[in-house]
């Protein structure tokens, strides 16, 4: 698939690669596996990369520090045979990552970009732990809204990265350097946070992939807060398979974080879905996001997905709760010392925003929760009309001219399809689909219910492959965890649309194909059931192939099942036509001698149609 608009001359990427190296962390894996050394490459890249003055860093690996952690690396490998047994253990080995500058490393100035405020880290954020335990090597601290207030990238002392693909416009924020940095190929990914966007609006304004779990998911033990109760560690990467690698190491449960929740969801949808979409969209005026946001819809249709049209005034009332709301006083409360003592220490900008909190009080804070609490049934029964949601990543990308005329007001605008997603509970994935007339980068964002990050991971396989990138031919070994399932065989009254198939639905099922058996099965109109069902019994000698479809289940929710299931039917194995085995219905073969044979009908469906139109059916046996 073709990108909508391509390049013109008016727009042009201002910076490019920096390295020589392995760009993406699929690439360096594959140059690790094939015997190159992280003490050959990673020197060389710090040396390419360090520069004077870049707006993007506040502060780059020393070489005293990276000579270390090489030693550390080194010692590690010395003890395995070969470079696949070691890439077992670590998985990320040398593969150099970016750190947002209000995530920890242990023995490294954390600044928030506020000097005032800058602090050693004792010990490393978890995250952080996590990724050097998989042999991840960090190579700079990056710039940011300071304290992470602002989705524009531009409220730092540090300086004001500009999009790779256009200097005249915002990053984005307030993971501005974090994403800079992974966009010119100077690190594989880099880690930001995400509490209103942060993630999600910079990886849009620089075509990359922006990874926001759901809250809880990953660790935010050493992340400096935001908003403590909303924020999320996000990750930014070049492909969809690199990010899900990240989160599969960084992801899971810390008594050190008491917002940590680790309660993983289904590994994948149907392969058809409903998705939803802004019935009014909203841009800038800029017509050229408008016009790539009409080509998402209709390439998310062409993929044979059912668009739905939703209203968002809920999902609009929900973000305005982040910043206009109590949750700024959140905020408040990281910075309330300083503020007191050095109040100019902080951006203006910054400063105006986080003391609206002053003047709020107890009873605003639980007029706001209690106002969340009602807008949170009503963002769940969205889920009742579809299976995600998939919305613009930012409405426009602004320059820094309208920013500096308008430094409120066009940061409220970028919050729009991102500011409500934490306080939901929601999972979200910002991805490409495409280019503007002047060759900008427009993205969209797909959205999903808390713990489907496996599912939303895997459905962003599928659109990073309709913009032609290239995936693998198989799920990456690392992959963000997913709860057990089974998968069942329905050939009768569960199918789609049949009487019982909500007994599947209510406990999270999900259809994953429609096929047929080994032609080694007979079917039954069982006599006297309500709804009516059938039998199917296994027959070698005389079976037909039967339609049926296999869905996946929980194993949590198999017993209750299973407890509805009455006699003479239960679960069994079945052989499907292509020779796999997969548990389903099967019946008693003694029930089935006083009802119908209608094997010759080829399943269930046909049945009832035969019945439906009074056609003759095959006598009893």
């Amino acid at each position: 698939m073709q990108y909508p608009l391509l390049y013109t001359s008016e727009c042009t990427k201002t910076v490019t690669s920096t390295t020589q190296a392995p760009r993406t962390l699929t690439q360096w894996q594959e140059a690790y596996r094939a015997g190159a050394e992280p003490a050959d490459l990673l020197p060389a890249l710090r040396h390419r990369l360090i520069r004077g003055d870049d707006p993007a860093v506040i502060r780059w690996v020393t070489g005293d520090e990276l000579a270390r952690r090489l030693g550390q690396l080194a010692e590690v490998a010395a003890a395995h045979a070969d470079r696949a047994a070691l890439l077992k253990v670590l998985p990320l080995f040398g593969v150099p990552f970016a750190v947002k500058d209000n995530i920890d490393i242990a023995g490294i100035e954390t600044t928030a970009a506020c000097p005032a405020f800058a602090h050693v880290a004792g010990q490393s954020a978890e995250a952080v732990r996590r990724l050097e335990a998989a042999g991840a090597v960090w190579i700079a601290k990056t710039n940011l809204d300071q304290f992470a207030t602002g989705l524009v990238g531009a409220r730092s002392p540090y300086g004001r990265p500009a999009s790779v693909f256009d200097a005249a416009r915002i990053s984005g924020g307030s993971s501005s350097g974090s994403a800079v940095l992974t966009a010119r190929g100077d690190v594989a990914f880099a880690l930001g946070t995400d509490t209103a966007g942060s993630g999600r609006v910079p990886a849009g304004f620089n075509e990359l992939v922006g990874l926001k779990p759901t809250p809880g998911r990953v660790s935010t033990a050493g992340v400096l807060p935001a908003c403590r109760s909303l924020d999320c560690v996000s990750v930014f990467a070049h492909s969809v398979e690199d990010a899900a690698v990240v989160l599969s190491v960084i992801e899971g449960a810390d008594a050190a974080d008491a917002y940590s929740h680790f309660a993983p969801g289904p590994s994948t949808w149907a392969p058809r879905l409903k998705v939803g979409v802004p019935r009014v969209p909203f841009f800038f005026g800029d017509a050229g996001y408008e016009a790539a946001w009409s080509w998402a819809v209709a390439q998310m249709a062409a993929l044979g997905h059912e668009i739905v049209a939703l209203d968002f005034a809920p999902l609009d009332e929900v973000a305005a709760l982040l910043y206009d709301g109590p949750w700024v006083a959140e905020r408040h409360a990281v910075v309330a010392a300083l503020l007191s003592a050095q109040p100019d220490a902080l951006d203006a900008t910054v400063r105006r925003v986080i003391t609206r909190a002053v003047g709020m009080s107890a009873t605003d804070a639980f007029r706001g929760l209690y106002r969340l609490q009602d807008l949170k049934a009503a963002g769940e029964a969205t889920w009742s009309r579809c299976d995600l949601l998939m919305v613009p990543t930012a409405p426009g990308h602004p320059r820094f001219s309208e920013l500096d005329a308008d430094p409120v007001g066009v940061n409220s605008l970028l919050g729009r399809y991102t500011n409500f997603v934490n306080l939901l509970g929601w999972c979200a994935l910002a991805l490409p689909a495409g280019r503007t007339a002047v060759g900008l980068p427009f993205g969209v964002t797909f959205i999903a219910p808390g713990n489907h990050d496996a599912a939303l991971a895997r459905f962003g396989l599928g659109w990073q492959a309709a913009q032609g990138v290239a995936s693998p031919a198989a799920t990456p070994a690392l992959w963000p965890q997913s709860e057990p399932e089974m998968a069942i065989a329905v050939v009768g009254a569960h199918l789609s649309g049949l009487p019982l198939n909500w007994q599947l639905t209510e406990r999270g099922a999900t259809l994953i194909e429609a096929t047929r058996t080994a032609p080694r099965y007979r079917l039954h109109a069982l006599p006297g059931t309500v709804p009516p069902k059938p039998g199917m019994v296994r027959d070698s000698l005389r079976g037909g192939s039967i339609a049926l479809e296999v869905w996946r289940m929980p194993q949590r929710a198999v017993g209750s099942f299973l407890a509805l299931i009455p006699q003479p039917l239960g679960l069994g194995s079945i052989e499907l036509a292509d020779g796999r085995w997969v548990h389903g219905f099967v019946c008693e073969a003694e029930a089935t001698a006083q009802a119908s044979d209608i094997t010759e009908l080829g399943g269930w469906r046909a049945y009832l149609q035969a019945v439906a139109a009074a056609l003759p059916v095959p006598p009893r046996s």
